[in-house]
């Protein structure tokens, strides 16, 4: 899928997260599209680091504390992108399962899913 497609994605992803999570708010176009670019950024460069420095507790709570550390990529998001605001750790906790959930789903539907086994 091409870079335009997954920046549109998470865009929408992160409005519809706007729009069903209290606390999480983005002021305006521009900025959703820069969020959506700042946070595809974080997850490929910071995330990586976080989830190897969290490992062992991410391995001791069976993969729950990536829930957190995806919160917190969100977050720093909101700290580098102006427009987009993060109220709190519950806010981006929520936030972040409604981007994770709206990507995965919308990347489903318009990159298509693996093909059903003959």
């Amino acid at each position: 899928m091409g870079f335009w497609a997954r920046l549109f994605i998470t865009a929408f992803a992160l409005w519809a997260a706007t729009e069903l999570v209290p606390g999480l708010e983005v002021r305006g176009l521009f900025s959703l599209l820069l969020a959506a670019l700042g946070f595809g950024l974080v997850n490929a460069f910071v995330r990586p680091l976080a989830v190897l420095i969290s490992l062992p507790l991410t391995v001791l709570t069976l993969g729950l504390f990536l829930l957190v550390v995806n919160a917190a990529m969100l977050g720093l998001t909101a700290l580098l992108v102006p427009g987009f605001h993060v109220a709190g750790f519950w806010p981006a906790f929520w936030g972040a399962v409604v981007v994770s959930f709206t990507s995965w789903a919308a990347t489903r539907v318009f990159a298509g899913g693996p093909s059903p086994a003959r």
